[in-house]
């Protein structure tokens, strides 16, 4: 079952550059009963190989703007610091909840860009 999570994700990320996430947290804790904390940390654990594998593939091909990527980086740093931190203070709940709300929000927001967009 582990192997198979892992292929979904990496699938998902490589596919669309994102995305991994929000397979994972909802996997490792229905499937492999991990806490909500828990599953997080290992969730970010697990795409830093997966995000290595396809820069080297996007690398061959010449497609990466490293100016953009460096700047975007640290500012995800400074922000993976402060959410990690903030991870570590709020409840299971109020997580599950803003969770929740953040898959509501990607979601209205893809099918808008989809509906506006798509041809």
């Amino acid at each position: 079952m582990k192997i198979i999570i892992g292929i979904v994700i990496g699938f998902i990320n490589g596919m669309f550059s994102s995305g991994g996430g929000l397979i994972a947290i909802p996997c490792f804790e229905k499937f492999l009963k991990m806490d909500k904390k828990k599953s997080r940390a290992v969730t970010i654990f697990c795409i830093l190989p997966m995000c290595i594998t396809s820069l080297i593939v996007l690398k061959q091909k010449q497609q990466i703007d490293y100016k953009l990527g460096i700047i975007c980086g640290l500012g995800g740093m400074v922000g993976g610091f402060v959410g990690s931190k903030l991870l570590n203070r709020i409840s299971d709940k109020v997580l599950e909840i803003f969770f929740i709300m953040f898959l509501i929000y990607s979601g209205v927001k893809l099918l808008i860009w989809l509906i506006l967009f798509m041809e």
